[in-house]
């Protein structure tokens, strides 16, 4: 294990080891203090990010943050490395790395192959030494296109996953969020709901409701019931048509465990989604969620910054070549990200590093509400994604979800940032829209129409 140490204005800064040096080298963030891990000052943060940025990229090969010994996912990181996609970037520095990155050489295709080649620990050093406007310039040159029953991630396209939960999973009530959704141009990513009980009875009935929507309609998108990945099993194997699978996950095994999950359960799930063989544009079908913290709050994290362990995450999550990856950037709460600015920057880091290791990355824009952070926060972290290439965000009414008790982004912030930025939904729900006669194409943008389809007039009739 290697030592590192930087002298600034005569006063030496001496790190312990790589994970010592990451941990400091990262903006200030509640949760790397509350695990006593972070810089002292910013002097000494300013002199682990010079540190860093003269590491080789060859030393993360060489020295792993948790030992292989120990870690599933360590040992996934480090035996899956193609080190033939490494080669062009293995004579660099981190500083190097970014310096290429935000370099012309760096294009689309030339980062796409590269994904393979990078480790987590690579891309969470690299994002520690860039400011907001870097991650963004990085994020927006790479596209992570994904297909199920339409196609998410091409650019100039924002897809929203319709959220519509509901405290009691009343029908009525889910259905009528659904409903409002669609008429706002939302869904196209997902119909993904929270459930409020996991009894494999009430996800079932979510599930067959959810389908019966999407046939009735002939909708071009997928649903999901955000349930554990054991329960998503028990529904397949009783026949009961689920379209993704979803887990929350995380980047070490203990704080896989915590989740009651494993690199093998992951597998089985996965191949229980395959079996089915309900996409009809490709078979992206795993849905994963993540968020910076949630390792240390299973007091799984080994010493390891919390940013850092969430890019370790992402590793788990592209093994299983997943349709959406979702960090949900603020919902733990302040004591992992205090205020707004943290949220923001967290935000940008994940998509930045998601997406440079080739995950399809989108984020839940939220904050709870004892956070130091409000409704502009998450508009200023929205429009940064908007620009930085975002897979897809979230669609929840009122922006304020009733169930999961947080402040996220509405049906009519999607629209904000599609007609601001000149962004589409996914092309196939385009069209439905389209068809529908819920939007029209003008000026090159999508516009609501101004009024509502017959097919769903009725259904307002009948929820009435």
């Amino acid at each position: 294990m290697a030592s590192f140490s930087h002298s600034i204005g005569g006063q030496t800064w001496r790190f312990d080891s790589l994970k010592d040096v990451m941990a400091k080298a990262s903006p200030a963030r509640s949760g790397d203090h509350l695990a006593g891990i972070a810089a002292g000052s910013d002097g000494e943060r300013v002199a682990a990010q010079m540190t860093l940025a003269d590491i080789p990229l060859k030393h993360f090969l060489d020295e792993a943050l948790i030992p292989y010994e120990e870690d599933e996912v360590t040992r996934l990181i480090i035996d899956e490395h193609d080190s033939q996609a490494f080669a062009p970037v293995s004579h660099l520095t981190v500083g190097g790395l970014r310096d290429w990155l935000l370099s012309d050489q760096a294009d689309e295709a030339v980062l796409k192959s590269l994904a393979p080649g990078l480790t987590p620990e690579m891309a969470a050093a690299v994002s520690k030494i860039m400011r907001v406007q870097d991650l963004i310039l990085v994020a927006q040159k790479i596209r992570v296109v994904t297909r199920f029953r339409n196609t998410v991630g091409l650019r100039g396209r924002m897809s929203t996953r319709l959220q519509p939960n509901h405290p009691t999973d009343e029908p009525a009530g889910i259905a009528a969020s659904i409903l409002d959704g669609l008429l706002y141009g939302n869904g196209d990513a997902m119909i993904g709901i929270n459930p409020a009980t996991d009894s494999i009875a009430s996800i079932c009935a979510l599930l067959e409701m959810l389908d019966a929507i999407i046939q009735r309609y002939e909708i071009p998108t997928q649903a999901c019931v955000l349930t554990h990945i054991t329960t998503s099993i028990a529904a397949i194997e009783r026949g009961v048509p689920l379209d993704l699978v979803f887990q929350s996950i995380a980047g070490t095994e203990a704080a896989n465990a915590s989740f009651g999950i494993s690199l093998a359960l992951l597998q089985e799930g996965y191949e229980a989604g395959l079996s089915l063989k309900r996409g009809t544009q490709g078979n992206n079908l795993m849905y994963f969620e993540t968020g910076q913290g949630s390792a240390l709050s299973a007091n799984a994290h080994h010493g390891v910054d919390q940013q850092t362990c969430e890019a370790r995450a992402y590793a788990v999550a592209r093994k299983y070549k997943p349709f959406l990856v979702n960090t949900v950037v603020g919902f733990i709460g302040p004591e992992y990200l205090y205020n707004g600015k943290q949220i923001i920057r967290a935000g940008l880091e994940d998509h930045f590093c998601g997406k440079l290791l080739g995950v399809p990355m989108g984020c839940d824009i939220c904050y709870t509400n004892h956070a130091e952070a409000d409704q502009d926060d998450m508009d200023t972290l929205l429009t940064l994604l908007g620009v930085a290439g975002i897979n897809f965000i979230m669609g929840i009414p009122g922006s304020d979800d009733i169930m999961l008790n947080y402040q996220t982004t509405s049906f009519h912030d999607a629209l904000y940032a599609r007609q601001t930025l000149g962004l589409k939904p996914a092309p196939e729900f385009e069209a439905w829209l389209e068809t529908m006669g819920i939007a029209r194409q003008r000026d090159g943008r999508i516009h609501l129409g101004d009024t509502l389809p017959p097919a769903f007039s009725h259904a307002l009739s009948q929820l009435a």
